[in-house]
This record gives C-alpha cells, sequence and structure tokens, in this order.
C-alpha cells in the first residue's frame, strides 16, 4: 500500500487517468447490458433492424438525440408552434458549444454524430478528471484529491460522462475555470467564463466566485498591492461571467427574433408550460411523500449541504469552492424542474466528495488517515452498485414515456 500512495503522490495526473478510464470500463459494460436490455422503439432512431442497440446506439439516448439533430441540422430560426400558438419542445434549449465541437468533428473525420460524440465526451471527461485533481490536491494533498476523484468517477450518474451529453464538457471548462481563478488568471478564467456561456447554463454560480475571487485578492493589497492590469483583468472576469449567463438566451433572441425564445423553449419541458423558481422542489416531492413531508425533505437538504460546508470537516477546500458548492446548489433550488435528472446535476457538486470521505479538515483530526481510504472503498463500491440501476432504470426508455436521465 506505502508503494501505491507512493506513486500516486509522484505521478497524480497520471494516476488519476488510469482510475478514471477503469472506471468508464465499468460504465461501458453497465451500457451494454442496458443496450441488451432495451427495445429497439425506444432507440430515437432506431437499431438498424437489430434486436437491440449498439453502444454508438446509445449516444441518441434522451438528450443525445437533441444535441445530434443540432450537429447535423442545427438550430430552427423561427421557435416552433402549435395551432393554437402553445411553444413546442425544440432545439433552442440545448447549448451548442457540445454538438458544435462534434460537428466538427464529423466534418474532419467523416466519421457518426455517435462516434464523435462518443470519443469526444471520453476524451474532455478525462481531462476533466486531471484537472480536478489538480485543483484539489493543492487543498487536501494528493491522496485525497486521488480519493475524491475516484468517488466521483464511480458515481452513479458518471455514465453521462461518456454519453452524447454535456455534462463531461462542462466539468472540463469549469473546473478549468476555478483553477484559473484560484491562480488569478484573470484572463483565461473571463475566456473559459464565455465558452461555458455556450455550454450549460452555470456561468452565473460562477460569476458569484469570481466575485469571491476577486474580493480575497483586495483584501490583499496592503501586502500585494494590485497592479493597473490586475484591475483590469479582475473586472473583465466579472463582466465576462456576467455577459456568459445570458449569453445563450441573448443568442436564441437575435437568431428567432423572440425575446423570450429560450426561456419559453425551456418551459415546454415543464409541467403547465412554466417556469417558477424554487416551487418544483416542493411540488414534485409532494407527489412522493406529500406537501408537509416535502417541505420537511427540503428544510433537511439545505440544513445538510449548510453544515457540510461551513464545519471544520470543509475548511481545507477553500473559500472559492465551497462558495461554489453552495450558489449552485441554490443556483439548481431556484430552476431545475428536480426529478430522475437531478443526479446528473449534481456531478458539478463534485468537492462534496472529499467531506464525504472525510478529507477536507484543514489539519486531519487524530483517527488513522486509513478511514479516509476505507471511506474511499465504500463509496466508490456504492456508486458503482447504484451506477448499474442507474442504467437499467433511468438510461434504458420504455416507450411510450419514461422517467429522464
Amino acid at each position: 500500500m506505502a508503494s501505491v500512495r507512493a506513486l500516486i503522490t509522484r505521478r497524480l495526473g497520471l494516476s488519476v487517468l488510469v482510475a478514471y478510464l477503469g472506471f468508464r470500463a465499468i460504465s461501458t459494460v453497465f451500457i451494454l447490458i442496458t443496450a441488451a436490455h432495451q427495445v429497439p422503439a425506444g432507440v430515437p432512431g432506431g437499431t438498424g433492424g437489430a434486436a437491440h442497440p449498439a453502444y454508438l446506439d446509445m449516444m441518441r439516448m434522451w438528450d443525445g438525440t437533441w444535441y445530434r439533430e443540432i450537429a447535423v441540422n442545427g438550430y430552427p430560426d423561427q421557435i416552433p408552434r402549435n395551432e393554437a400558438g402553445v411553444v413546442q419542445q425544440n432545439a433552442w434549449a440545448f447549448y451548442p458549444l457540445f454538438p458544435l465541437l462534434a460537428r466538427l468533428g464529423m466534418d474532419l473525420t467523416g466519421f457518426s454524430f455517435e462516434a464523435v460524440a462518443a470519443v469526444l465526451t471520453l476524451a474532455m471527461g478525462a481531462g476533466a478528471a486531471v484537472l480536478m485533481a489538480r485543483l484539489l490536491a493543492p487543498r487536501v494533498g494528493p491522496l485525497v484529491a486521488f480519493g475524491a476523484v475516484c468517488v466521483y468517477a464511480a458515481s452513479p450518474p458518471s455514465p453521462t460522462l461518456q454519453l452524447a451529453y454535456t455534462e463531461s464538457l462542462g466539468m472540463l471548462l469549469l473546473l478549468a475555470a476555478l483553477l484559473a481563478l484560484a491562480r488569478r488568471d484573470w484572463l483565461v478564467a473571463s475566456g473559459l467564463a464565455l465558452l461555458i456561456g455556450l455550454t450549460r447554463p452555470i456561468a452565473l454560480p460562477l460569476a458569484v466566485v469570481a466575485l469571491v475571487a476577486v474580493w480575497q485578492r483586495w483584501r490583499e493589497r496592503r501586502e500585494d498591492p494590485i497592479r493597473a492590469g490586475d484591475w483590469a483583468g479582475m473586472v473583465w472576469t466579472l463582466v465576462a461571467c456576467g455577459v456568459a449567463g445570458f449569453l445563450w438566451p441573448a443568442i436564441a433572441w437575435w437568431v428567432t427574433g423572440e425575446r423570450n425564445a429560450y426561456t419559453e423553449t425551456m418551459a415546454t419541458w415543464r409541467i403547465g408550460n412554466t417556469i417558477k423558481p424554487f416551487d418544483p422542489w416542493i411540488t414534485n416531492l409532494s407527489y412522493l411523500v406529500g406537501t408537509g413531508w416535502a417541505v420537511f425533505w427540503v428544510a433537511v437538504m439545505i440544513a445538510a449541504l449548510a453544515a457540510m460546508l461551513l464545519g471544520p470537516w470543509a475548511e481545507a477546500l477553500g473559500l472559492q469552492l465551497r462558495v461554489w458548492c453552495a450558489v449552485y446548489a441554490a443556483y439548481l433550488g431556484a430552476v431545475l424542474d428536480v426529478w430522475t435528472s437531478v443526479y446528473r446535476y449534481l456531478l458539478f457538486l463534485f468537492p462534496l466528495a472529499v467531506i464525504l470521505i472525510g478529507g477536507g479538515w484543514r489539519r486531519q483530526p487524530d483517527e488513522p488517515r486509513r478511514l479516509v481510504g476505507l471511506r474511499t472503498v465504500v463509496l466508490v463500491l456504492l456508486g458503482i452498485g447504484w451506477q448499474l440501476w442507474w442504467c437499467l432504470e433511468l438510461l434504458q426508455i420504455t416507450p411510450p414515456a419514461d422517467y429522464p436521465i
């Protein structure tokens, strides 16, 4: 074990890459098992006459079929409506950077969307895992960083990181942006924020983290005076994050001529075709446990998250990562129509893995450090088992309708 720990410490990036690809191999097996149970009628675009879909056919499941549509045909120049004038589900709900990269790969290689998407997401997910380790290691040490990445990579929704979804690209850009903010590389952070604004709707929570980074730098102005270039970089980073938060809705407005093109399109996936901030958490949970218990469990989740982030067991993460978790969770509370898709949205709360394995103490408590490793192993095994359930129950589609990933 000592030699393994020494190897991880010396070659953290390589160790993380090998572990991550190992977990993706396990997920590949689970996806193939799911494909063997998937009826052809539930696969968008069919299976080419085969009794069950192949691995690449699974790239079109759920949102994957929308990203394929965008990569092949682009976005509509008008928002589709039915005879009553009600907006219908359409491609404007989906951000453009991933399908544009897929289309570029298709044009360069001649391969299908499914093949290009599979390679892209695997590569971007691997890159994100390495960046995660580099972001966490200076805070909690290489061993804890390695364990946290393993818990993340084995988590129930982690197969999404190799499907035609934006989770892998979003994580890659987010981690690069957080790393740039930690290093106070303002121009890089601002550029990444703009790319995030074309990838996933997480630029506004990132803007709060950028504000914290600027505030921390401002507090050090007496010991380390801020140069004019740094002032300009900090201001531009905040502006870029703000612009990124509204970039895609603005583009949808510009192309379609409808100011609310994006929000009205997003509302088509909601009950009643309306978006009510925070309401779905109570409404949807009420279907499962009743209104009174729904309020109780929401309060429990808020209290649990606050306890995780505010306790001494999270101090080593630093203020920026704890603020990210808090504001991203608040953002989910405001905009997410909580249901089975919540699993994959939780991937972006990756710093919580450090807390769960007990590696977030600034001063490690007087307990055997092997308990951190034990917790890591337990959570990895639980994640793998839960991951199989996630694939069979959520990734699989049983017509005419099913619970989405």
